[in-house]
């Protein structure tokens, strides 16, 4: 395999690849392949799928048009890294939903790719979430813990064990992971609102479903619970809709993590907000380990975990963990208007200022220069670009498509 081949050509013949893939471009895929080129699906994939593939032909006909066949899906980069020996790596997310299911899969990808020397694509390895593709043709996981309808481009999930506070049992975690794909592969969602049915919008993980009856470690089951929850929170992450949470009562523990998914928060007179970990001798889950220290500081968050310390509502609007302090009996109606506001806006431009904004801690200056650019450029193409300068420049206020 040859070093000569620039970075800016791997990377251009990469895209050139997901493109093709993206319109079924048979004599484009063909021409972009060398004829020695291996495939190695990651084991575990559905259908026979997993596995090697030699030859452009095995490759098309054993993984991708055998995932055309089962799924609606595109492979969508979204960042490229040079290797050594003139490799590419790419990472991203496969985003569509099964045919006969309907439902949605997101599955985070690696790709590695090899050239040959005259610049065509001479290998591929894939790395994939293969339970997502699983879950995605296993049919829609109902939803008994979360009630979940979109309307007006908002996607509302309310959690819904208003008995227990909305505690956190291992059905509540899979069913976070089940709407958070559909909402990211439903265009039709631009804004989401997360809210809590009862008296508080949840008080994090349910101690009376740990207890009923355990045979597994305690460890096991945290960790059974906790991949679904988190996956769900990283798909969440990545949505171009911006999302809202509506705080109240007392929220807790993991619980905390619906607050960390949004990028909006308001809250409920006196509500309060506890990490609860150390009173049940646990290190956390639900990302507050990330997240709190860089919402309210290092040393805040080393008390709020340490000593089990509950930040009030005044203390979260002050150190930035919420946005507004709102009145109780008007939180649900303040935080759907807000939720509608955004989602008449620029869907496409607010999915690139979360990725921006979040991407962020891990580049330098340079590099968050050059993804602005991306970005830009990606949101300038857009309609809904087009549609509001020319309002702007006939000082009109522009109505936004979400494209």
């Amino acid at each position: 395999m040859s070093l000569d081949i620039s970075h800016d050509a791997r990377v251009n013949a990469a895209q050139q690849l997901y493109t093709a893939l993206g319109t079924g471009d048979r004599d484009a895929l063909n021409a972009l392949l060398h004829p020695d080129f291996v495939g190695h699906a990651a084991d575990g994939m559905p259908l026979g799928m997993g596995g090697e593939h030699r030859g452009p032909r095995a490759m098309q006909t054993n993984l991708w048009w055998r995932i055309g066949e089962h799924f609606r899906v595109r492979a969508q980069p979204r960042h490229f890294e040079g290797l050594e020996n003139g490799r590419l790596m790419v990472g991203g997310s496969y985003l569509g939903t099964a045919r006969r299911t309907g439902k949605a899969l997101d599955a985070a990808f690696i790709h590695i790719l090899e050239f040959a020397p005259d610049g065509r694509i001479a290998g591929l390895r894939q790395l994939t979430d293969t339970a997502a593709w699983h879950a995605a043709l296993d049919g829609p996981v109902p939803l008994e813990t979360i009630e979940y309808t979109v309307h007006g481009g908002i996607a509302t999930v309310c959690l819904n064990r208003p008995d227990v506070r909305n505690a956190i049992d291992l059905r509540m975690g899979q069913e976070t992971l089940e709407v958070a794909r559909r909402i990211a592969a439903d265009d039709t969602v631009r804004a989401v609102l997360i809210c809590g049915n009862g008296p508080a919008l949840t008080v994090g993980g349910d101690i009376g479903y740990f207890l009923d009856g355990r045979s597994e470690a305690f460890g096991d089951l945290f960790r059974k619970m906790t991949d679904p929850f988190h996956q769900g929170f990283e798909i969440l992450s990545r949505v171009h809709a911006p999302i809202i949470a509506a705080a109240h009562g007392v929220v807790a523990g993991g619980g905390l993590g619906y607050v960390y998914a949004a990028d909006l928060v308001l809250a409920a007179e006196g509500t309060r907000f506890v990490t609860a970990f150390a009173g049940i001798g646990l290190s956390g889950d639900g990302g507050g380990t990330w997240h709190l220290p860089r919402l309210i500081g290092p040393r805040r968050a080393a008390q709020a975990y340490l000593r089990n310390w509950p930040i009030t509502d005044t203390e979260a609007l002050d150190w930035g963990l919420i946005n507004e302090i709102v009145p109780a009996d008007e939180l649900r109606d303040r935080a759907t208007a807000l939720a509608t506001q955004l989602a008449n806006g620029p869907t496409a431009a607010f999915g690139r200022m979360r990725q921006l904004l979040r991407e962020s801690w891990g580049n330098d200056l340079p590099a968050q220069f050059a993804a602005e650019s991306r970005g830009i450029k990606f949101t300038g193409d857009s309609a809904d670009a087009a549609v509001a300068i020319a309002a702007f420049a006939n000082k009109h206020t522009p109505e936004f498509i979400g494209r």
